[in-house]
């Protein structure tokens, strides 16, 4: 029977921790007694801070613990016994010995030989001078095994290495959990995101993220310069990773051209204004193409075509684009640099896209890339059987790390990536659509001779394209009503105000966040309508003229009382209660937080070493607050998704959990969907809240109607009780 303990499982050799030279230059200095906090903070900051004792002494002795072994593979056992001795014992305590002469001089011997001082001086000195003789042996010995060891298990760090062979277990572990396992996805984490990379990953802060990153940092240098790679260790200038200059700094003093920059164009998985078609596969001698003197547009090639496509359908405003500039920074013509040419001249229009024309992007982007590079045809040489093998790839983008990442990373980022995962069947029939009208604009155009997408099918939408079940009840409506009086109320700040009003004007009106933010006083009107004959009464109130879905512009009508909210909330921005003031022309109805520099002091005069605002990413000569200037759709939805937050919480806490759950869930898309079902509910006629949704079609409107759906339940309901 076998009594032996079952042996351990061997840890993967990829996860072994290694030697760098640093170990070695770190436990040099500790052989020769120096001061280790220095060749600590030099060598392995990256182990922890060097006021943790138990930390270096750990280290230190893990260190001894790889050296040792290392011999013993090298089948030197007396030298894995000599790199383990503390050589720092072996001398007992630091005794300070005079030199000879001084010696001499003190004890009176000036006029002695030097062998009777040398005698004298090992009569009063001998235990000590031999211990010190042995210590200085034993330091030489092991200087000279740590260079031999150094030379022969010393290792460079490369791009493909886990994190587990040079990270402390601990960080190695806690990177792992978020799925990162090499140097090169860390380096890529934190070029694609930035500054606050470490946001998401548990139990790893600031300080333990800085150190990894001077790390990084302080690797590229030396493969750059060779310094700390010379000829007393590893001379491979592989890792080839780099940390982009973005990376040290806050993203509000970043420019969009800086950001542009850190990916540089080519053909792999990039954005539409990234991705460098070979010229073999752009097109221009496509298989399905006209001749070029037949074809309507300019466009000589694939990637052309599709610009020419994007531009046609329904864009931005001028006065839309001038907002959407106004809200980025951008550098002076003097500071421009190299980066400003990232992005191909004449593209400078895809950075201020139109709703439709972004869905639009996304779609011929996915296609392009998958085409390229997977099957490596031409855009204008797909056939109808490689569109119905790209409609069957979007149900399961396969290999999921190479096609697919997370939702937040954005365009600039090395992290973007053209899926999220798997579509629905409602998306995949949205995407087929897509690159129907794509080929079916080119084969108008005389581009292409057909269209290979018109027989491809798609799955049928199990449901409304329009969920009207994102939306509240009338008991939750009038919860968050008391909600938003008791917030104001309590915490009348200017943007809690600016939050009462918005979701008050969306439920009222029904309108899109993107409409309601680009909304002015201006686009109020005041109309008067005469009695009639069926109806003696005169009428009068507010209508609102909005520009939605493809430019599209229609008038919506605005309840009193809402306008009635809106004069108090321009008089706390400065403005004048009355919309129609000559003064308000050009003031968005959701406006900037008017009290911001109160509740953040110094909000206008720090300046960071950037020359900007370190709070506001601005130069410090930016003009003060401007009670016209509009907001960002994100600044208020990220407001409406934490007040519902808050909303759920109190939900929560009065044991309504179903009502938080879906509190929780609800941005600011709720507020129309919620403005349809009860407007229809309340007797509106489904054409006149048709109107006031924008909707094209009347089918999408019916989707609010629940009347025959409810009298069904209730049926049944009666049905089953009997």
């Amino acid at each position: 029977m076998n009594n032996q303990p079952p042996k351990q499982p061997l840890a993967h050799p990829g996860r072994r921790r290694k030697l760098h030279v640093g170990h070695f230059a770190f436990m040099r200095s500790v052989v020769q007694g120096l001061d280790p906090r220095h060749s600590w903070a030099r060598y392995l900051q990256l182990e922890g801070e060097a006021s943790d004792q138990r930390v270096v002494r750990a280290t230190i002795a893990w260190i001894r613990d790889e050296f040792a072994a290392a011999a013993k593979r090298l089948a030197r056992p007396g030298t894995a016994r000599l790199v383990r001795m503390d050589v720092s014992q072996l001398a007992g305590p630091a005794l300070e010995l005079p030199s000879l002469e001084a010696f001499a001089q003190e004890q009176g011997l000036e006029d002695f030989g030097q062998a009777e001082q040398v005698a004298a001086f090992e009569d009063a000195y001998g235990p000590a001078t031999q211990r010190a003789r042995q210590r200085a042996r034993l330091i030489t010995r092991q200087l000279e095994a740590l260079r031999w060891l150094e030379g022969l298990i010393a290792q460079a760090p490369q791009a493909g290495d886990s994190v587990a062979a040079w990270l402390h277990p601990a960080l190695a572990t806690h990177l792992e959990a978020a799925d990162i396992f090499t140097l090169a996805q860390l380096v890529e984490r934190i070029n694609g995101v930035g500054r606050r990379w470490y946001a998401g990953i548990p139990a790893i802060g600031a300080g333990k993220a800085q150190r990894i990153v001077d790390w990084l940092q302080g690797l590229a240098n030396a493969f750059e310069d060779g310094s700390n790679y010379s000829s007393e260790g590893p001379t491979d200038h592989s890792f080839g990773l780099q940390l982009g200059r973005h990376v040290a700094l806050p993203r509000r003093q970043l420019f969009a051209h800086e950001l542009q920059a850190v990916v540089a164009p080519a053909t792999a998985i990039r954005p539409l204004e990234k991705f460098l078609v070979p010229a073999e596969l752009d097109g221009s001698q496509g298989l399905y193409r006209r001749p070029q003197v037949q074809c309507l547009l300019k466009a000589s090639n694939d990637h052309q075509a599709i610009l020419a496509w994007l531009r046609s359908k329904h864009g931005l405003t001028p006065e839309q684009k001038a907002q959407l500039l106004a809200r980025r920074r951008q550098r002076t013509a003097g500071l421009q640099t190299e980066a400003d040419s990232v992005t191909e001249p004449g593209l400078d229009w895809l950075q201020a896209l139109s709703h439709t024309q972004r869905a639009y992007r996304k779609e011929a982007e996915r296609f392009l890339l998958w085409a390229i590079l997977h099957k490596g045809r031409a855009l204008s040489s797909m056939s109808n059987e490689d569109c119905t093998a790209y409609r069957d790839f979007l149900a399961d983008p396969q290999p999921r790390s190479h096609w697919c990442g997370e939702r937040a990373r954005e365009r600039w980022s090395p992290l973007w990536r053209p899926f999220e995962g798997p579509l629905s069947a409602s998306a995949q029939r949205h995407a087929v659509t897509i690159l129907k009208n794509l080929y079916g604009f080119l084969v108008d155009q005389n581009y292409l001779m057909g269209n290979p997408w018109s027989a491809v099918g798609v799955p049928r939408n199990s449901g409304p394209r329009v969920n009207a079940g994102r939306s509240f009840t009338l008991a939750q409506w009038g919860f968050i009503d008391a909600q938003l009086q008791q917030l104001t109320q309590t915490q009348p700040t200017s943007a809690n105000i600016r939050l009462a009003f918005g979701l008050q004007l969306l439920y009222a009106t029904g309108l899109r966040l993107s409409e309601v933010v680009a909304a002015t006083v201006d686009d109020l009107r005041w109309v008067e309508y005469p009695a009639e004959a069926h109806d003696e009464q005169p009428l009068e109130g507010w209508m609102l003229r909005v520009v939605g879905k493809g430019q599209k512009e229609r008038e919506v009508p605005v309840p009193l009382d809402v306008i009635g909210q809106l004069s108090p909330y321009l008089a706390s921005r400065g403005l004048d209660p009355d919309p129609e003031d000559i003064g308000n022309q050009g003031a968005h109805l959701l406006g900037k937080a008017s009290d911001a520099a109160e509740r953040a002091p110094g909000l206008n005069g720090k300046v960071g070493k950037s020359g900007l605002n370190r709070l506001t990413g601005r130069p410090p000569t930016a003009a003060p607050f401007d009670p016209c200037e509009g907001i960002a759709a994100t600044t208020f939805y990220e407001q409406t998704k934490a007040f519902f937050t808050h909303c759920a919480d109190v939900l929560r806490g009065q044991g309504d959990q179903k009502g938080a759950e879906r509190l929780a869930k609800a941005s600011t898309h709720w507020m129309r969907h919620s403005h349809a079902s009860h407007a229809i509910a309340s007797g509106m006629p489904i054409e006149i809240a048709q109107q006031n949704l924008g909707h094209a079609s009347l089918a999408t409107t019916t989707v609010y109607v629940t009347t025959e759906q409810k009298r069904r339940l209730r049926a049944v309901e009666a049905f089953w009780k009997r």
